[in-house]
């Protein structure tokens, strides 16, 4: 028996190599094209914006960042994308405070209601990312392409290796893909080691990312000052901001369902979509223009010289685009949090810098977004990556790690930014 064993045993490692292979290539395939959508979808949005906030005021006449015209385009972006919610086929996928960053697979007639109405935000100014979308959209197109071209794989294979791909194509890099699935996959029954299960979602991130990169260059870091030797006095400035953008964040997840409520109550996206916009321009004409859009670009300026704010502006920037957020999310527009949570978290972090100049500019803000992510999205790994790329300071790796612990407690077992169908929060 024991001889047996031996011989049997030098197959095994060749058996799960066969096993894995087969993946790599429909990885890749999924991997690029889910990126070339991303790309394709950013900047149709990206020119959009550029002419409904640069060239038609200009050739108007009127302030391209007017309170007047912010609340015009916000409003008229309500309309637009309801209009599509309203008359497209499948209403533009299903209603988005129902989705977080994996989504069950919709059908492919719903997408082009669906894209049109996520280019809309991105372009009109809500306080959305485009990752919800985005991944609900890469998931249908290499289900419905994978399941026809290559019916011998499994069918559950798809989605995950286009939610790694999109997540990959999104943040510039595969190991934002890697913690995502690896932390789905937590507590679920594997079949082999983890990384073989990671093995295929890994090769699509990696070629999302790569897709990305090649193209745009996207970067997430801010170019703040590096962390110098870390003290005492840092390691208290990471628990205490950490812990109350968690408490800030908990706050607007807490206020999501009946902000939804009130919305629905409105009972058609025609009147609730252009209210929200509305409401979205009047925060706007509050917040100033850096609080629309989903606020990666807007979160880069905001740090090129805090300097040029005080801590009450950067306090007003921080409620304001919070406000946005549960708002645009609340009402339907189609849309992510990820993103303006990242504004709203390195703002809340700059606050901390201006009230406290011997807090460190690069400690506030990813100490910040990391609490107010951890609040909105309830994945760990994703915030602590996040909060560390947009410094790039190793040295800031262990505080953050510090920082995340009591940040856990106060945001583990709290509802999370996202409704069940039944229109109560999900836990």
């Amino acid at each position: 028996m024991a001889q047996d064993t031996a011989q049997q045993a030098p197959t095994a490692p060749a058996t799960q190599a066969r096993a894995l292979l087969p993946q790599l290539l429909p990885a890749l395939a999924v991997g690029v094209g889910s990126s070339l959508l991303f790309l394709l979808v950013s900047g149709l949005a990206e020119q959009l914006q550029a002419v409904l906030w640069e060239s038609l005021p200009d050739a108007l006449g009127i302030g391209r960042y007017s309170v007047v015209w912010m609340l015009v385009v916000l409003t008229a972006t309500g309309v637009l994308v309801g209009l599509v919610v309203w008359r497209a086929p499948g209403h533009a996928g299903p209603d988005p405070v129902t989705l977080g960053l994996t989504a069950a697979p919709v059908a492919p007639g719903v997408l082009p209601g669906l894209l049109v109405a996520a280019m809309l935000m991105l372009a009109g100014g809500p306080s959305l990312g485009p990752e919800n979308p985005i991944i609900m959209a890469n998931v249908a197109l290499a289900l419905a392409l994978g399941r026809r071209l290559l019916p011998r794989l499994p069918g559950a294979l798809w989605p995950v290796l286009a939610e790694a791909a999109t997540i990959g194509a999104l943040f510039g890099t595969p190991v934002a893909a890697a913690l995502v699935i690896s932390e789905a996959l937590a507590g679920r029954p594997t079949k082999g080691v983890l990384w073989d299960s990671l093995f295929a979602p890994l090769a699509a991130g990696t070629a999302g990312a790569m897709t990305t990169a090649l193209v745009s260059r996207p970067t997430f870091d801010l170019g703040l000052p590096p962390l110098g030797r870390p003290h005492g006095g840092d390691l208290l400035a990471a628990l205490v901001i950490a812990s109350a953008a968690a408490l800030l964040g908990l706050l607007a997840v807490y206020a999501f369902p009946y902000v939804h409520r009130a919305f629905s109550r409105l009972g058609h996206p025609m009147l609730a979509l252009p209210a929200s916009g509305l409401v979205l321009g009047l925060l706007a004409a509050l917040g100033g223009p850096l609080t629309l859009f989903k606020g990666l670009s807007e979160v880069t300026e905001l740090t090129r010289d805090p300097g040029a704010w005080t801590a009450g502006q950067f306090a007003t920037m921080t409620v304001v685009k919070l406000a946005a957020l549960l708002v645009a999310a609340s009402c339907g527009f189609r849309g992510g949090r990820i993103f303006p949570s990242v504004f709203v978290g390195a703002a809340f972090g700059l606050t901390a810098h201006a009230l406290v100049p011997a807090v460190p500019e690069s400690l506030g803000v990813a100490a910040g977004v990391l609490g107010m992510l951890l609040a909105v999205t309830r994945q760990g790994w994703v915030s602590l990556f996040t909060a560390a790329v947009l410094v790039s300071s190793p040295t800031i790796l262990a505080l953050l790690c510090a920082a995340s612990l009591p940040a856990w407690l106060l945001v583990t077992g709290r509802p999370l930014m996202q409704l069940g169908k039944d229109g109560k929060a999900i836990r």
